[in-house]
């Protein structure tokens, strides 16, 4: 459904995205995750025609979006940076302005559309007296407006509460299961993406260091706490046996292949180093991406290969 090939954008002389490429397949909830700044609104911004590549190929839906973008985006609905509305007419009133931008839209597909996020019952109530939620779910319905085939999310969680996140949770899957529709998300709440993603993509500086399957991050932790009497001495003697790859946090070191808790143990004790706790860090999203941080806090620049 969207596919970037070696796509590169500079603003002046900061570049924001640097030889991306990127493969969102068909029926999939994909998940964009980075640090700000890393290029993911960037990004987003290209797949939508509101940012032209500096170099490289932009395609949505099987369309070249730089050359034919309204046929590129004629199925693709969006939530992009920080929705407006009018705030002194309805929420009715604001999808029906709304959606002459773009297309005339029906009466019946104003409702079916306010009936999938939940505001059925406030729709003719001015956009002022909205929560912050309900925003986000007429955000929401001004994207599935278009019967879109995909779905582009920049952040939909912002700002909202743990009921707020919940229910857009739920609509999210909903629409994917029961619409069928390809999602791609743009996200920092990675507790979130971990519910929602079936698959990833992580950037750093512009570039991508990470694209594949949920469980594949699940697979690629090695990273332990470790609680000594002096961390500094632990790390080097467990560098100088080969035990460990890396450490950060002055309390987490990660295990070389092959290597196990029991090893680590019987070497600081050899060492005289007091060992007070020591246990693998649960196989988490938040874990993996915490780690991929730590290994390209030194700007390596490396992607990891496409997937086949």
């Amino acid at each position: 459904m969207i596919q970037l090939s070696n796509v590169r954008k500079e603003f002046g002389r900061r570049v924001a995205v640097n030889d991306l490429s990127l493969a969102v397949p068909s029926g999939e909830i994909f998940g964009l995750l980075g640090h700000n700044g890393a290029g993911k609104s960037t990004a987003i911004g290209m797949m939508l025609g509101q940012v032209w590549p500096t170099a490289g190929a932009v395609r949505v839906c099987g369309h070249d979006v730089t050359r034919h973008r309204a046929r590129a985006l004629q199925k693709v609905g969006a939530i992009f940076e920080s929705p407006a509305f009018y705030d002194y007419l309805s929420g009715w009133r604001n999808l029906e302005i709304l959606s002459t931008y773009t297309a005339p839209t029906s009466p019946q597909r104003i409702r079916e559309v306010l009936d999938w996020v939940g505001l059925s019952q406030r729709e003719h109530s001015p956009v002022r007296t909205y929560s912050h939620g309900m925003r986000a779910r007429l955000a929401l319905a001004q994207a599935l407006l278009p019967h879109p085939e995909l779905l582009i999310l920049d952040e939909p969680g912002e700002g909202l509460d743990p009921e707020g996140i919940h229910e857009i949770r739920q609509t999210v899957l909903r629409l994917h299961r029961e619409l069928g529709l390809t999602i791609l998300l743009s996200s920092h709440l990675l507790s979130e993406v971990e519910q929602l993603c079936t698959r990833i993509a992580v950037l750093h500086n512009g570039r991508r260091v990470f694209q594949g399957r949920l469980e594949e991050t699940r697979r690629r932790n090695h990273w332990v706490r470790l609680q000594v009497s002096d961390f500094a001495a632990a790390v080097r003697v467990l560098e100088n046996a080969g035990s460990i790859s890396n450490h950060r946090e002055g309390e987490r070191i990660a295990l070389c292949p092959g290597v196990e808790t029991d090893e680590v143990v019987r070497r600081l004790v050899a060492a005289d180093i007091a060992v007070f706790e020591i246990a693998r860090e649960a196989d988490s999203l938040e874990s993996f991406y915490l780690s991929l941080m730590s290994d390209y806090r030194g700007e390596k620049g490396a992607a990891s290969e496409p997937e086949a």
